[in-house]
């Protein structure tokens, strides 16, 4: 089984292909990269993405030394994500689909980012079972666990994801994007961390509080290494509680840390020491497959595939839709128990 998977939920696109055995043959990515001070315009982005996405496919078929014939399923973002990105990445695997007739798999975006992380957890000689995840991203900040054959959220930011956090505190400073790399980089640098409101409802977060306090307090003169290092250590200690909450009620016997913040090392140094204080195992997803990319999605995709659920090539047309609020606990994962 080879599968080629696309990624197009938001600015990053990605193609991946897998084989079914979890070989990562090839993971080819673009990023639509906003002017500098404005957020991330949905046309724009998806725009950016229907110019890239032909070079991507062939540079990933390259890559991987597999031609197109080769193939045996396509994979794409079902949701969550942006309208317009979305609709390029399906109708670009509609076409793979239709013209190879190839099944076509479709995935759910956070369901992948968890399957990677334990595919990566697997190849590295780890077996915890089902561990607590801490998905943090761009667009989602979520706590899960499995529970009845379905990602649970059991906890999750009640305004920003960690990542539109960073992201925002960036621009507003001046900082380019993506903003989260360059808040790390500066925060190796502080002499002391800007003291911030830390706010946890049980197993929730709020972002939005902080986010104002520390653009204020940048304003105000503090030093913005000192700014930045204030954001990570009071963000992501709220998050490490948050998970080591839910891996306690839960009894997990490890924790899973995945998504594009996972690349941050502060964060993944806190989980660590979290897990070890607890005696359980912990793992994050290495940084190449941390943020969105296409091999995540073939990966599921080959999931998605192999337990029934993805689409024969006459019924694409119909059936190969996009949902832009797919959350993860509306996506059955059979292949989990």
């Amino acid at each position: 089984m080879i599968c080629i998977g696309i990624e197009s939920t938001a600015e990053k696109l990605g193609v991946g292909i897998v084989t079914g055995d979890g070989e990562v043959l090839a993971n080819e990515k673009a990023q639509y990269v906003p002017p500098p001070g404005s957020g991330i315009h949905p046309s724009e982005a998806a725009e950016h993405h229907a110019r890239e996405i032909p070079d991507l496919v062939d540079r990933a078929l390259e890559k991987a030394g597999v031609e197109p014939d080769e193939l045996d399923l396509v994979a794409y973002s079902k949701g969550p994500g942006l309208g317009p990105c979305l609709r390029v990445g399906a109708t670009a695997a509609r076409t793979i689909s239709l013209a190879l007739r190839i099944p076509l798999a479709p995935v759910n975006h956070c369901v992948a980012h968890v399957e990677i992380g334990l595919l990566s957890a697997e190849r590295e000689g780890l077996d915890f079972g089902y561990p607590t995840t801490l998905y943090v991203s761009g667009g989602n900040t979520q706590v899960i666990a499995l529970k009845e054959g379905r990602y649970r959220v059991f906890g999750e930011t009640l305004d920003l994801p960690i990542g539109n956090m960073l992201d925002t505190f960036a621009r507003k400073v001046g900082l380019p994007h993506p903003g989260g790399p360059e808040i790390e980089k500066l925060a190796r640098e502080a002499d002391e961390p800007t003291e911030l409101p830390y706010t946890v409802h049980g197993t929730d977060v709020s972002f939005s509080g902080l986010l104002t306090a520390a653009l204020r307090a940048y304003e105000e003169g503090e030093p913005l290494e000192n700014v930045c290092a204030g954001i990570q250590e009071t963000a992501f200690a709220m998050l490490t509680e948050i998970t080591e909450r839910a891996a306690a009620q839960l009894n997990s016997d490890g924790v899973l840390l995945t998504g594009g913040v996972a690349a941050n090392r502060r964060l993944s140094e806190m989980i660590h020491t979290m897990a070890e204080e607890r005696g359980v195992e912990a793992h994050t997803v290495p940084p190449d497959l941390a943020g969105d990319n296409g091999a995540m999605i073939a990966w599921t995709g080959i999931l998605v595939h192999e337990h029934g659920l993805s689409i024969r090539p006459e019924d694409v047309p119909k059936e190969a839709t996009v949902e832009q609020k797919y959350r993860i606990d509306e996506a059955p994962v059979p292949w989990r128990g």
